[in-house]
């Protein structure tokens, strides 16, 4: 890990860091049906944020596998879906067949809105009107202004609080210590939200959303066929390294990250093998098992 990697890993895990994720997908809704239309589709309480509040959702199909992952901005006049720009389906054109006469406009703001999330304490140290919180990220602000000269004082208003820039590559260190679940790597389009460890972006009290009976069907009768780990194991740890439990090869390795004393990973595994002593190459075993964010 070279100098300033380590720097912005450190930074991070100190919370004294900011990210610039402006490459991610900003899709702007306004209407006077936008809080309820939204509802009505994604999974978690659109209807309870408060302006200033963010919350993670999912946009599932009808049979409950998980479409897109995002976050929902509440602002004062409007909401903003953030998605990560490698999973493969756009909210934006995925919600707008659902449009039809409701009062609802959608406006892709990609290219000229910027955005950055500042996690956990670090927030505190920057005071900026419109941020929703928590973040992306968890614990936290995201801060979205126009791209330009706006976007470069935020820049410059973050380094003058003290805090440092982190790139995707130290991003990606730290989630996997946090056991963050990323679409892609540790779960796809033919993921359910129990899979991936995401029934927390679930709001079961609330009125219907796409997805549901699926969602409820797995909860009351059942179980997914997979779940996610978050373990740690000796030695150099590598995604797409194959897990054990005893002879059998049960699952794979999704996401992994050197820690300094071995290698922290997230690991997909069969059902019936979660609760099992579990190994990887060499039989080494993997222990310290967390729930993924």
């Amino acid at each position: 890990m070279d100098e300033v990697f380590g720097t912005e890993v450190a930074a991070l895990e100190e919370e004294r860091a900011f990210l610039d994720r402006s490459s991610w997908r900003k899709v702007r809704v306004t209407g006077a049906d936008a809080l309820t239309w939204l509802g009505d589709l994604l999974t978690a309480d659109i209807a309870a944020l408060e302006p200033g509040r963010g919350c993670r959702s999912l946009l599932l199909t009808p049979t409950g596998r998980i479409r897109a992952d995002v976050q929902v901005a509440r602002r004062e006049d409007d909401l903003v879906l953030l998605q990560a720009p490698e999973q493969p389906e756009h909210i934006g054109l995925a919600l707008s067949t659902y449009v039809l006469s409701s009062d609802v406009s959608l406006e892709d703001r990609t290219n000229d809105l910027a955005l950055f999330t500042v996690p956990g304490r670090a927030a505190t140290l920057v005071g900026i009107h419109g941020a929703t919180e928590p973040s992306i990220v968890g614990p936290g602000i995201d801060v979205l202004v126009a791209a330009g000269k706006p976007a470069w004082r935020f820049v410059e208003a973050c380094i003058a609080a003290g805090l440092e820039e982190a790139g995707s590559d130290a991003y990606e260190v730290w989630r996997v210590r946090r056991g963050i679940a990323r679409m892609g790597p540790d779960f796809d389009d033919r993921s359910l939200p129990a899979e991936a460890g995401l029934e927390a972006t679930i709001a079961s009290d609330k009125g219907c959303f796409l997805g549901q009976e699926a969602v409820a069907r797995v909860r009351n009768l059942g179980h997914p066929p997979r779940l996610l780990r978050h373990l740690h194991g000796p030695g150099s740890i590598t995604a797409g390294e194959a897990v054990f439990a005893g002879q059998n090869a049960v699952g794979e390795v999704t996401s992994a990250t050197p820690d300094g004393e071995g290698s922290t990973i997230i690991v997909r595994v069969r059902w019936d093998a979660a609760a099992m002593p579990l190994t990887v190459s060499g039989g080494r075993s993997l222990d310290g098992a967390l729930a993924t964010s």
